[in-house]
């Protein structure tokens, strides 16, 4: 593995564990629902796991990771339709997809 596919993926292990840091281990969508600023920021960061993503499917077409070309079109939806974000959506990506994410990223790294 190159070190620059190796530095996206860092990229979005660090995102994962900072949206898990956010969301707290309740993980409670409706705190979720009331505070802008932590739909911001869980925003923000999968948008940082989306660009991560699609520029570590350039360097690797072939990287085994679920659903990675959904995660980069999270990511323009996320910046280019900013205006149509489903908070639930966004909750059901944190609370069911991440996990799966970051075990499959933690496992290219280890290998």
């Amino acid at each position: 593995m190159s070190d620059e596919l190796k530095k996206y993926l860092v990229d979005i292990i660090k995102a994962t564990t900072e949206i898990e840091e956010f969301v707290g281990d309740k993980k409670d969508f409706k705190q979720f629902q009331l505070s802008a600023m932590l739909r911001a920021a869980v925003e923000r960061k999968l948008e940082i796991i989306g660009e991560a993503m699609n520029e570590a499917l350039k360097l690797d077409k072939g990287l085994p990771i679920t659903n990675s070309r959904k995660i980069v079109d999270t990511r323009n939806k996320l910046i280019h339709g900013y205006d149509e974000v489903d908070m639930i959506l966004v909750w059901e990506i944190v609370v069911k997809h991440l996990p799966l994410l970051r075990t499959e990223v933690q496992a290219l790294l280890n290998a």
